[in-house]
Formats: structure tokens, C-alpha cells, sequence
């Protein structure tokens, strides 16, 4: 039975509300578990406050909280959750304003660490030398040379891969884009020999040992746990990080020349204006324009 969201409900009330309304069913699996997790999050310090009650101060003070405890990308996602549930509130009357809209959101300062094609390499070499690390190789294989998120690749199935035709459809799980990518043949070569090891499960890169019997994905925190102990295997820098992978590939992308409609056919970015982020200024991308310039000047 759906709960009823009060002028006397607490927040905490308000969230299961929320979990409970359609707009809530309607999200992916994966981004109503990030809901979830992030409400549960800002109940430990505002879900015992009414909303009736809820003030500026209270969720100023806990987006404090979560920005010096959680950094800003997470306090701000958190702060979202919020406003969302809030928002929700307001359409039942249950309050007449959002107090989370008053607060200023930290700035995000945008990752500039990328990986070098030979870092890529060695890091591949150390993870298939070991079968414990080869999920964890192919994940890093796939977000890097499609250039799609960690986060996708962990849960990708079988049904999304035509190894006969060495291409991948699958939709992405953000906006729900859908994607269609050649495999290249070392790529599809690796997956040929997982499809031998694992092809009695959908999943194409799980866990190597089982859990409760099954072979289930990778949760994010593992990716990065395994990650870390292969870079520290063959001493690779610390900084580097398995959501730079995307940016990585679409950056190579871009200073390869390649035209901002077909990056977005590769990424699934929705617009052009999605894609300029990676429009960064390098040393490789200078260089390669100049010499471009200096060579069609050489033509007159």
C-alpha cells in the first residue's frame, strides 16, 4: 500500500513515499539503487526532521556534512536526491517550498588525468596474465577502446555481443542510448576465449569465483579494489582511475580528428554540447594541428 506523504511526515517518510510513486519504478534498476543509497545517506541527518519543520539551515548544514565527509561530486548527487523527494512533497502540498534549491552547490573540478596507450598495454598484459584479473582486463579493454562507462561494461551480457560479426549493441544505462560498435580483433579475440570459460551465464565479465554459487557482476567498489592492485603490480600511477578511461578514449578521439556527429555515435552522447567537456587543449592535439597547418602551407 502506497504511504501517504503528510505536512507531518518526516523526510524519511517522504523518501519511501517517493520509492514507492511512479516516477521512482519508471528509473533503471541501477539509478534507483544510487536513490536509494543517497537518500539513505541524507536521512542519517535530516530524516528525522519534519517537513513541515525542514529549514534551510538543516539541509545547508548537511550538505556541509557531505561535502567535508563524501567530496563534492557525492554531496551534490546527494543533494539532488533531495531536491527531487522535496520537489515530489510540494506537488502532494505536503510543503510549499524546496529548501534544498536555496543551496549553492560546490563546483566540480573536472578530471584531467588520462591514461597513455602504453599504460593501457601494460596494464592489459598484467590483468590476462592472471585469470583471477581477466573480468577486470576485459572491463578496461571495452571502457577503453569503445570508450563507454566501467559502469556498463561490469554488466554487460552475452546477448549484447555478436562475436561472428565482432560488434557489440547494447543501451546504455544514463540516458538509455543505444550504441552499435565494432570489436576490434584482439578485443574480440579476448572475448572468444571468455565465451569458452563463461558462456553458461549472461554475464560477459563477472566475478572468476563464485558467490553463493553463481557468478554474478563485479560491484563498482571491487572494479576499483582490483584495478588498484594491478597498478600497483607494475607500478602505474596511482592517480589513475577507472572512470578515465571514457574520457581517455573520447579524447583521443578528438585529437585524432574525428568529427563531433561520430564521437557521439561511439560515446551515445545525446548532443554536441555533451561532447565539449572533452574538447580539452593538449600538447599531442596542438602538435597535431600545427603540423597539419604547417603542411598545407608547404602545398602553396
Amino acid at each position: 500500500m502506497k504511504q501517504l506523504i503528510k505536512k507531518s511526515s518526516t523526510f524519511t517518510e517522504a523518501c519511501e513515499s517517493y520509492k514507492q510513486s511512479n516516477n521512482f519504478c519508471k528509473l533503471k534498476h541501477q539509478t534507483q539503487r544510487d536513490y536509494i543509497n543517497n537518500l539513505a545517506r541524507a536521512c542519517t541527518n535530516i530524516g528525522h526532521i519534519r517537513l513541515k519543520s525542514l529549514k534551510y539551515k538543516d539541509v545547508s548544514s548537511a550538505y556541509d556534512d557531505w561535502l567535508n565527509n563524501s567530496g563534492t561530486r557525492s554531496a551534490n548527487y546527494i543533494a539532488t536526491c533531495v531536491s527531487i523527494v522535496l520537489n515530489y512533497s510540494i506537488r502532494y502540498e505536503a510543503i510549499q517550498h524546496n529548501p534544498m534549491s536555496l543551496v549553492t552547490k560546490s563546483k566540480v573540478k573536472p578530471r584531467k588525468v588520462m591514461w597513455t596507450p602504453d599504460q593501457v598495454r601494460l596494464f592489459l598484459d598484467t590483468a590476462y596474465s592472471d585469470f583471477k584479473w581477466r573480468s577486470i582486463g576485459l572491463i578496461v579493454q571495452m571502457a577503453y577502446e569503445l570508450a563507454q562507462r566501467v559502469g556498463d561494461m561490469r554488466l554487460l551480457k552475452w546477448e549484447s555481443l555478436d562475436l561472428n560479426r565482432k560488434r557489440m549493441d547494447y543501451e546504455q544505462s544514463k540516458r538509455g542510448a543505444d550504441v552499435h560498435l565494432p570489436l576490434s580483433e584482439s578485443l574480440n579475440s579476448m572475448l572468444q576465449q571468455q565465451k569458452i570459460d563463461f558462456d553458461f551465464q549472461e554475464y560477459v565479465a563477472p566475478r572468476t569465483e563464485t558467490r553463493a554459487g553463481q557468478y554474478t557482476p563485479y560491484t563498482i567498489h571491487e572494479i576499483h579494489r582490483y584495478i588498484n592492485e594491478i597498478k600497483e603490480e607494475v607500478n602505474l600511477p596511482s592517480e589513475l582511475q577507472a572512470r578515465d578511461l571514457r574520457r581517455t578514449a573520447i579524447t583521443e578521439m578528438v585529437e585524432a580528428g574525428v568529427d563531433i556527429a561520430s564521437i557521439m555515435q561511439v560515446s551515445g552522447h545525446q548532443s554536441p554540447q555533451s561532447v565539449k567537456p572533452y574538447l580539452v587543449n593538449t600538447f599531442r592535439g596542438a602538435s597535431s594541428a600545427l603540423e597539419r597547418r604547417f603542411k598545407n602551407e608547404d602545398k602553396h
